[in-house]
């Protein structure tokens, strides 16, 4: 039987898979170095702008994505993540190029959410600000999954957007944290204030801003990234004999 090993595609931005793969360690509950997960992780930056692709003003990162998931497939992943919701929009071709199964950051983030009716009336999700890319939420990455689920979605404004969201985005990509912190600090805000009763950070960039100057009137927080890390130790487990993982094969 081929050995588990996580490979992660990253690089989009390389925060991104440094925090899915300090999350990962979080989740797996190990004992030991040993009982941690295995993990490759392609970390390499030089991958054309998702964004700026979707909107039509740079080149396509697919080229450059699929030598990330050739790498990953030559060294032996059995399953492989994506460390960046805009690249989703181009899982199914990245998919189709893998010998490994992929494991879906949407799929994994609807695992983690509580069952709809689940637990008292006043703890329910019924709706939830999403924070993303413009790429993110113009290819419905959670928004129909989400509603099949009886929970509404209220999306950024294209003002919010272009003050708060992108320009704290890419602050991130800089290392400017504390810039970034905090425009996409009022960018949730922006969502609270339009009722959001939870908010999906659906940015691989989003998490680690919050987490390092976050407003302390922000509601509880869905992070993919978690989920993802989750579904990957929940993967390891199985591998090795102990719970049942994620993947579309």
């Amino acid at each position: 039987m081929t050995p588990p090993l996580i490979g992660i595609l990253g690089g989009m931005g390389p925060l991104g898979a440094v925090d899915l793969m300090q999350k990962m360690i979080e989740e797996t509950g190990a004992a030991s170095d040993q009982d941690q997960i295995a993990v490759v992780c392609w970390n390499v930056p030089q991958i054309p702008d998702r964004q700026r692709a979707l909107a039509g003003v740079g080149p396509s990162p697919l080229p450059a994505m699929l030598k990330g998931i050739a790498a990953l497939n030559r060294i032996g992943a059995t399953r492989i993540v994506i460390a960046c919701n805009t690249a989703h929009h181009w899982f199914d071709a990245l998919r189709a190029a893998s010998n490994a199964p992929q494991l879906h950051i949407v799929d994994a983030t609807l695992a983690a959410l509580p069952a709809t009716g689940d637990g008292p009336a006043a703890e329910r999700i019924t709706t939830v600000g999403l924070i993303a890319t413009q790429g993110t939420l113009d290819a419905d990455l959670y928004q129909s999954s989400l509603a099949a689920r009886g929970i509404a979605c209220i999306i950024p404004s294209a003002d919010a957007l272009q003050r708060f969201f992108t320009p704290g985005c890419y602050a991130i990509k800089q290392g400017r944290m504390a810039d970034g912190a905090a425009l996409l600090d009022s960018m949730a805000q922006c969502l609270v204030e339009r009722g959001a009763q939870r908010l999906l950070l659906a940015c691989t960039e989003v998490p680690p801003a919050l987490t390092y100057g976050a407003s302390v009137h922000l509601p509880v927080c869905i992070d993919p990234t978690r989920a993802l890390a989750r579904a990957c130790a929940d993967y390891w487990r199985q591998a090795n004999g102990v719970a049942v993982g994620l993947a579309r094969s």
